[in-house]
């Protein structure tokens, strides 16, 4: 007994229960994250299930007297039904995750407590065993957030106005791979003629217009369509189909590709033109380019890629045209598209990387300075960054999600 018993009063197992304390910490504040997720999704499931019983109790009653019913009517109605009826299980799944997550939290809650009685007391205390506790608990933490990772939009609310600034065209973003942390965000106005990334250590220190660092790219940049991702930005060169990978580290370009085929220089721009032809993403999968080929008569092509490499891994094509969209980004591996830059635009098409088929949406969202010049989505905030006539502003998205089953690949 002797032999697992860790006296925290020492230099080495005072240093030892100080790193479980940090883990626990670290994981409170994931979970906290994935808790105010969840419930600002299950509401709006929720209603969605009022939605189910109302439609299914109007459902019975038609049917018991169909006859006084055009069947038209009554087939897009029994239509509608269908579509909603998948909602069921996935309700009673959030149902489910909210208990865990209040389970988690409940859990996070004992340990800190223990960890923080070893540091004010300087007791003694089975170290070993309170080791196995948390890690069997960030495995289940871990396997909770992955289940709950992935899901198709159902929902944009927002925006919400961080800042204004700039002219009516530019890009602003932080990286999802990034830890909690490490909130640095990047800025950089105007669609063409420019090479000047400016670097902000936090939201707050962007909205106050402090500046942490200034970054002078080796080439000029076309359109707004850049992403930053796992400490590098992409973007693509001026005049050019070639995609640059940027290492803020070391201050240098890392590598560069062309994209085979891909019209550049406004041959195939999204409907507000700015050189927007080669769109770079990137969501819960990996990193994304967006764009249009001759071969594939203007309309758009996906292509994966290696962030490291930027070798193309995987390309669909697409039957929308490049022209006539208005913006696009990328959740979980499916592209969504809008159907304007202007007022009144709406999510109008999804296109599935998993399944390599589309569909028709109707998402609305609200436009509120009337000229979107870049729209991405951060899967770590699980929000649409957008640049709307020199306006930074912020969408929150709302995912029904997709729970995962032993026969997923």
């Amino acid at each position: 007994m002797e032999d697992i018993l860790i006296l925290c009063w020492t230099e080495k197992s005072m240093l030892r229960c100080f790193t479980l304390f940090k883990k626990v910490q670290n994981m409170s504040q994931s979970i906290e994250v994935l808790n105010l997720r969840t419930q600002r999704d299950f509401q709006y499931i929720m209603r969605m299930e009022s939605q189910i019983k109302g439609l299914r109790s109007k459902f019975r009653q038609i049917e018991s007297d169909r006859k006084t019913l055009v069947n038209k009517n009554f087939q897009e109605l029994k239509g509608k039904m269908e579509s909603l009826q998948p909602l069921i299980p996935v309700l009673e799944q959030y149902k489910t995750d909210t208990k865990l997550i209040a389970q988690f939290k409940e859990e996070i809650r004992n340990l800190s407590g223990v960890l923080m009685s070893i540091q004010e007391e300087m007791g003694a205390f089975d170290y070993e065993e309170l080791q196995q506790r948390v890690l069997s608990l960030e495995n289940r933490l871990r396997n909770c957030m992955n289940k709950l990772t992935c899901g198709k939009l159902m929902k944009i609310t927002g925006p919400t106005t961080v800042k204004t600034s700039g002219t009516r065209f530019g890009a602003w973003m932080t990286d999802p791979q990034a830890s909690l942390k490490n909130n640095r965000v990047w800025y950089m106005d105007s669609y063409t003629n420019n090479k000047i990334v400016k670097e902000f250590k936090s939201i707050a220190d962007f909205v106050a217009g402090v500046e942490s660092r200034t970054y002078n790219l080796p080439f000029k940049w076309a359109g707004t369509n850049h992403v930053v991702y796992n400490g590098s930005l992409y973007y693509n060169k001026m005049q050019s189909n070639i995609v640059v990978r940027y290492s803020f580290e070391t201050g240098r370009v890392v590598t560069q590709r062309a994209l085979e085929s891909a019209g550049f220089h406004n041959v195939y721009p999204y409907t507000w033109g700015g050189f927007s032809d080669i769109d770079l993403m990137a969501d819960e999968l990996g990193l994304w380019a967006v764009y249009a080929t001759n071969q594939n008569a203007g309309n758009i092509v996906i292509s994966q890629l290696n962030p490291d490499t930027l070798q193309v891994l995987n390309t669909w094509n697409t039957e929308y045209s490049k022209r006539n969209a208005g913006e696009s980004f990328m959740i979980c591996g499916t592209l969504y598209i809008t159907n304007s830059h202007l007022t009144g635009a709406k999510v109008y098409y999804a296109y599935s990387t998993k399944t390599s088929s589309y569909e028709y949406t109707d998402i609305p969202f609200h436009n509120q300075y009337f000229h979107m010049s870049m729209l991405d989505y951060n899967a770590r905030d699980r929000s649409l960054y957008g640049w709307n006539n020199g306006h930074q502003v912020l969408f929150n998205v709302t995912l029904f999600h997709i729970i995962k089953t032993d026969d997923d690949s």
